[in-house]
């Protein structure tokens, strides 16, 4: 009984280092720490520390004292005395506070150690698994990231291409119409909503009063017009106009100046708008021109033979 005692003293007299270093070296299974260290997966320093009561080394008190047990447990010591005694070496416990604790704590503390314990190993353990393999990692993040940019740049360039179409039918565009070269420098421009599709343009030359009417008769289109107005005709061949000054205007078709509907200060009722009437009177305009022309030129050389035969017949009587 008193060898008992006298061992129990021993033991709370000796540091909790001391107690493990003489466990690991005296009796018959005497170890070395490196074999300890794999067996438990706990790095050699720390257990090291461990027995020279060197707690700097361990960065966290709970993995000090969940190594402490586990150290102690391996070596066939009295966990709960040891990690009682680093307590008190460390001050976490008062003085007064018995080496030993209940069952209860003792359970507990035995767990809550041995989870942080395996968790810090585990955490080492993957931190060295990616160190010594850091090329490999750093190559597969390179590649994600090419992947994900090239990725993201078809989807861009595919998003932003026009959606194919299965229309057989061929697109046709519609010709622009040309700007007629305006005599008159433009002053204003009315109804430019037919500005792209209008064939006959109208422009004021002299002040003068232009009405538009469709097929059905109704007014599309009434306003006084001062030189330099430009009015774009809807298209489409049912359209007349009527005009207060027909001389004071002009008229356009497809950029061609079309001769006048009639002469200054007259009014003209019911002229058609239609391209091809337009035309028309342009040829008709440009046939008579040539004819007129023609005529003239067949008198000049009527009177010039007569002349000359006159004075032939005079030359002769001489």
């Amino acid at each position: 009984m008193n060898e008992n005692n006298n061992l129990i003293d021993e033991k709370h007299e000796l540091t909790a280092g001391a107690m493990l270093r003489n466990a690991r070296t005296t009796g018959r299974r005497k170890r070395e720490i490196p074999t300890i260290a794999k067996q438990l997966c706990i790095r050699e320093e720390f257990l090291q520390a461990l027995e020279d009561g060197d707690y700097t080394v361990i960065p966290e008190v709970v993995y000090i004292l969940g190594f402490a047990r586990n150290y102690a447990m391996e070596l066939g010591l009295d966990a709960d005395i040891i990690v009682s005694k680093i307590k008190h070496e460390l001050g976490l416990v008062p003085d007064t506070t018995p080496i030993t604790g209940t069952d209860g704590e003792r359970t507990a503390s035995r767990r809550f150690s041995l989870r942080n314990a395996m968790n810090f190993h585990w955490f080492q353990s993957a931190y060295g698994f990616v160190r010594r393999n850091w090329i490999w990692f750093a190559g597969a993040f390179a590649a994600i990231v090419i992947i994900a940019l090239v990725v993201w740049g078809v989807t861009h360039i595919s998003n932003n291409s026009p959606a194919p179409t299965n229309d057989p039918t061929p697109v046709v565009t519609e010709n622009k119409p040309i700007e007629p070269a305006f005599r008159k420098p433009v002053r204003e421009r009315f109804e430019t909503k037919n500005r792209n599709t209008a064939n006959v343009v109208i422009q004021a030359i002299s002040e003068s009063w232009v009405k538009i009417e469709d097929a059905r008769g109704s007014t599309v289109f009434s306003r006084v017009l001062v030189a330099g107005d430009v009015l774009y005709v809807p298209k489409g061949d049912k359209f007349k106009g009527t005009f207060g000054n027909a001389g004071g205007v002009d008229i356009w078709v497809d950029g061609k100046l079309a001769p006048r509907v009639g002469p200054d200060h007259t009014r003209k009722n019911g002229v058609s708008l239609a391209p091809d009437a337009l035309l028309k009177a342009t040829t008709a305009a440009e046939k008579s021109e040539k004819t007129e022309k023609s005529d003239k030129n067949a008198k000049s050389d009527k009177s010039a033979d007569t002349a000359t035969n006159a004075t032939e017949k005079q030359s002769g009587n001489q």
